[in-house]
């Protein structure tokens, strides 16, 4: 009988808040990132209702959180329009349930939490790559000449952002076939977006990974997937132009020799090293011969740059309060002499001080530290070292581009900072389904 209920543990289901939780991280994926109204209000209740019947207790993120929610509020009403304050409470109170519901989940759930999030993420990226080789303009993006996957999240930064984080949420797990093709299939993703801060925050991730678990640990687990991606993404990039057909039969076989890269490779023992340096070496060469593809490979913006400097205008005129949230508008000469408006900054921190002033910054700073110091209290867990990469992943990247106001990316963020706090769970499996 003890082993029967044994066995029946090891193939426990998944508690039905965290099951909740992966439908509203499914629902904001499918439903344009959420950012629109009908998928934030979707993503936003079933992450509640998961909440609710988690029943966590407050703890210094709930407050923060809480906090943050509360002064977009009050400053919505200060300007007139409560109303205006409601998705930046929201937004906080996505993330902090996020975390909250994953942090309840025992060890054996948390690692069937992750194999979702790495199957979702799969998904994602496989999608982005059928956008671009065959034309989805529902999926992909025109941007300086360039066809750029998108998926149904349809903004290729926010994509980027969910596959990254993904990626060394998985790679910090025990490497397996399944898992390097799975992980292989995120990372061409990644570069299907051609996202510049999204490969930024992949590198910072992985970075982090090396610190938690060590170089060689972390380099024998990323080398297959990552190189298998540099093989696809190299062999994609012929059907990237718009103004050239696209090269599906290119593109396909790039797909495939790419898969065998990531699941073949650790089986090459001493050859690992020449070979995945040649492979590196090949991606790297077509990446730069690539026509169309120079405005991918500069840190210049000139509209972000101008958007920035209108930002900080901003924050001069009302620096302890901010303009009220829902009320920031960029205006700025562009280089042709026109005057160009934004609605983003496309750096979070940034968007946060102008619109909630220095007090919403350092509430929302505050949540930062708190979801830090969680989860330095969680290492030793079974995803700690994941986990922790995937945080810093979405927390770089948000230094450039407006991604807190995609619920995809609030839960996305959330989630795996929860898979590394300590388990705030009783350990029983009640309440599965």
């Amino acid at each position: 009988m003890g082993e029967v209920v044994g066995a029946r543990r090891e193939t426990a289901a998944l508690p039905v808040p965290v099951l909740l939780l992966v439908a509203g991280f499914a629902a904001a994926v499918v439903a344009q990132g959420g950012y629109y109204t009908y998928g934030r209000v979707t993503s936003a209740l079933l992450v509640g209702l998961a909440v609710v019947l988690a029943r966590p207790r407050p703890n210094l993120l709930v407050w923060l959180g809480g906090a943050v929610a509360v002064w977009a509020l009050v400053r919505g009403l200060l300007e007139g329009d409560v109303a205006a304050g409601v998705p930046a409470a929201v937004a906080a109170g996505v993330f902090a349930g996020a975390v909250l519901v994953a942090a309840r989940a025992d060890d054996l759930q948390r690692d069937q939490l992750a194999t979702v999030v790495l199957g979702v993420g799969a998904l994602v990226g496989l999608t982005g790559w059928v956008a671009v080789v065959v034309r989805l303009p529902s999926w992909t993006t025109e941007a300086e000449g360039l066809l750029r996957a998108a998926s149904t999240v349809t903004y290729p930064n926010a994509a980027a952002a969910v596959l990254a984080a993904t990626a060394v949420l998985a790679l910090g797990r025990k490497p397996t076939p399944v898992h390097s093709a799975a992980i292989f299939l995120v990372c061409t993703g990644i570069g299907a977006t051609m996202s510049r801060a999204g490969v930024i925050a992949l590198v910072a991730g992985v970075l982090v990974l090396c610190v938690c678990s060590g170089v060689r640990k972390t380099l024998v687990a990323a080398a297959p997937p990552l190189l298998g991606a540099v093989v696809a993404v190299a062999a994609l990039l012929p059907s990237m132009p718009v103004v050239r057909e696209p090269q599906p039969v290119v593109a396909f076989a790039g797909l495939v020799a790419g898969a065998a890269v990531a699941v073949g490779l650790p089986r090459l023992g001493r050859f690992l090293a020449p070979v995945a340096a040649v492979l590196a070496a090949g991606g790297v060469t077509a990446f730069w011969l690539a026509d169309g593809l120079a405005t991918r490979l500069t840190f210049s913006s000139p509209d972000r740059s101008g958007a920035t400097g209108a930002a900080l205008d901003l924050v001069a005129r009302s620096p302890l309060l901010g303009v009220g949230p829902g009320k920031a508008t960029f205006f700025f000469n562009a280089d042709n002499g026109n005057t160009r408006v934004m609605r983003y900054v496309h750096n979070e921190y940034l968007q946060v001080l102008v619109e909630l002033g220095a007090v919403g910054l350092l509430l929302a700073l505050g949540v930062v530290a708190a979801v830090l110091v969680a989860l330095w209290r969680g290492r030793g867990t079974a995803l700690w070292a994941g986990a922790s990469a995937a945080v810093v992943v979405v927390l770089v990247h948000s230094a450039f581009d407006f991604l807190w106001h995609m619920p995809v990316v609030l839960i996305i963020a959330g989630l795996c900072a929860g898979l590394g706090f300590p388990s705030t769970g009783d350990g029983r499996s009640e309440g599965t389904a």
